[in-house]
């Protein structure tokens, strides 16, 4: 695997060269600036290359004005058919844009959709001073949830990543920050959205279009947000799921646009052809092992995990793979959904996951009619 490594240092982030051409280790090297490769669920790093080196990552910081957006809508704050009046100050953003007109009422889940598929600075901003009341105190925000995920080699000025020399991030906090947007089902919503018609004010619309190539020639990649500043060179964050198996995929500072779609694809087939993430707990059936229940009109309910737990690891490699089941005896009434136990997950007699046991069906409290009956039934003979 380590000579693998050394290979794709020099490889991942090159030009579409001729057979024939013949270009130095060195130069091959130096075509990007980082690169980072992780496995969503575990966090597994895969490869990194200068991966905390502090450089500028143009729209790429779009990620982390996307996530507070997202978790806006998720904690009731906004909602996405919400209309809100753009600011002159929005309206007024140089760079991509969608061509907002100040004054225009404009629906959030419209603006999202905008910032996501055709990297729209004007909804940044139009979406920062709705979210937080001003970009710089979402810019505030923005540096204090990036501190909150880890991504301690990060700073952000603007949300828009335009550029500004107090600036900067790593690929492995582009890495972060995108996983943790990953986690948002509605963000999926645009992510995948190759194509469409924004609609304004009237009968004037913008054709926006994704920049991100990977979303029509990559197998199972589904989101992701290229970025592109004279300073920064041509950067990109994408995530591609097969199976089982999400992975996350950055690189900065690659010198064209065709190099970095090349070295994701080498990457992410990397990730896919030699790792794997095998599903050890399922949600989807109940286990045979069932809560008991005193007080309620049955004296045991079926259980089931709360959700799915995988262990990742490289294709071929044994493993001693083990569950704890931790199950305790509950009083009636019990509803269904309700946490009843844990199971616990060790990989090598290392703890690796807890999965919460909900209980599959609702047991209603025994009545004393019912505790007559039961009584009746032992005595009868």
């Amino acid at each position: 695997m380590k000579k693998l490594f050394v290979f794709l240092s020099t490889i991942f982030c090159f030009s579409l060269l001729v057979p024939s051409q013949k270009v130095s280790a060195e130069e091959m090297a130096n075509a990007c600036k980082s690169a980072y490769l992780m496995d969503y669920d575990s966090g597994t790093v895969l490869y990194e290359r200068k991966a905390e080196e502090h450089l500028p990552i143009a729209s790429m910081c779009k990620i982390m004005t996307l996530l507070l957006c997202f978790e806006s809508v998720d904690n009731g704050s906004i909602s996405l058919d919400q209309t809100i009046t753009v600011s002159e100050r929005a309206a007024s953003m140089g760079g991509s844009q969608v061509y907002l007109e100040s004054g225009g009422a404009y629906q959030i889940g419209n603006l999202l959709e905008s910032i996501i598929v055709c990297s729209a600075n004007d909804s940044c901003v139009a979406m920062a001073e709705v979210v937080a009341g001003s970009e710089s105190l979402f810019v505030d925000r923005m540096n204090e949830r990036a501190k909150e995920l880890g991504a301690n080699d990060t700073l952000f000025s603007n949300c828009t990543g335009l550029p500004k020399e107090t600036q900067y991030s790593c690929a492995k906090d582009v890495a972060l920050m995108l996983r943790e947007l990953l986690r948002h089902p509605k963000y999926y919503e645009y992510s995948k959205i190759r194509t469409d018609t924004f609609q304004h004010p009237g009968d004037r619309v913008t054709e926006i279009t994704n920049t991100n190539r990977l979303l029509r020639s990559y197998d199972g990649c589904d989101s992701g947000k290229t970025g592109f500043t004279n300073q920064a060179g041509f950067c990109l964050a994408a995530s591609a799921k097969r199976g089982n198996m999400r992975v996350i995929s950055v690189t900065i500072g690659s010198p064209d646009s065709t190099s970095r779609f090349e070295a994701h694809k080498e990457l992410l087939d990397y990730a896919f052809a030699n790792y794997t993430n095998k599903i050890v707990v399922d949600s989807e059936h109940p286990l045979q092992d069932k809560v008991a229940v005193s007080g309620g009109k049955q004296e045991y309910a079926a259980v089931k995990a709360e959700r799915n737990s995988y262990v990742f690891g490289k294709k071929g490699e044994k493993e001693e793979i083990t569950k704890e089941l931790r199950l305790s005896p509950v009083k009636a009434p019990v509803e269904a959904g309700d946490v009843v136990g844990q199971v616990i997950v060790y990989r090598n007699q290392i703890e690796t996951d807890t999965v919460n046991l909900v209980a599959v069906e609702t047991v209603e409290a025994a009545t004393i009619w019912d505790n007559y009956k039961k009584a009746a039934g032992m005595w009868a003979f």
